[in-house]
């Protein structure tokens, strides 16, 4: 048997808000919205330039596989945080303003990724200080792998 790895990263461009609190237990947003009120408590980055919906449709279809294992990079400047999450054939892409990464199973139309080892109240609070900058930009990469065996071909010589 042959493994072999499929990666397809999307790179998501978004921007540090003051009202960032980055509080909540198990998810965290990244939004195309340039506004944020205090109750907001899971957005984690404004202004991005996709939503589920802007995704490209090989992501898409990469993450909707059973064994779809994500990285999602948050970075603001020298300063990163690294979560892990899982796809679902449930993940339907459909949100046009929103990207929500769950530590649950739960999946709306907003969802990209599932059981995630990080919701926004994981996150480092070096992180959340400089997201809280409405001048920082943030740079989130989501990497999906899919992990494929394939029947290699054997030859037998007698």
């Amino acid at each position: 048997m042959k493994v072999e790895v499929l990666r397809i990263t999307e790179v998501v461009d978004a921007l540090g808000h003051e009202n960032i609190q980055s509080t909540h237990k198990t998810t965290f947003e990244i939004t195309k919205e340039t506004t944020l009120t205090r109750r907001g408590d899971c957005v984690i980055a404004v202004g991005a330039t996709k939503g589920a919906a802007d995704l490209n449709p090989r992501f898409k279809e990469a993450v909707k596989k059973k064994s779809a294992r994500i990285t999602i990079t948050i970075e603001v400047g020298e300063v990163k945080e690294v979560v892990r999450a899982r796809g679902s054939p449930q993940i339907s892409f459909t949100h046009p303003t929103d990207l929500v990464v769950r530590k649950s199973g739960y999946v709306c139309g907003r969802t990209v990724a599932v059981r995630a080892d990080k919701a926004a109240s994981d996150l480092s609070r070096e992180l959340v200080e400089k997201m809280r900058d409405p001048l920082h930009e943030i740079k989130i990469t989501l990497m999906v792998e899919d992990y494929r065996t394939s029947a290699s071909t054997a030859t037998c010589q007698t």
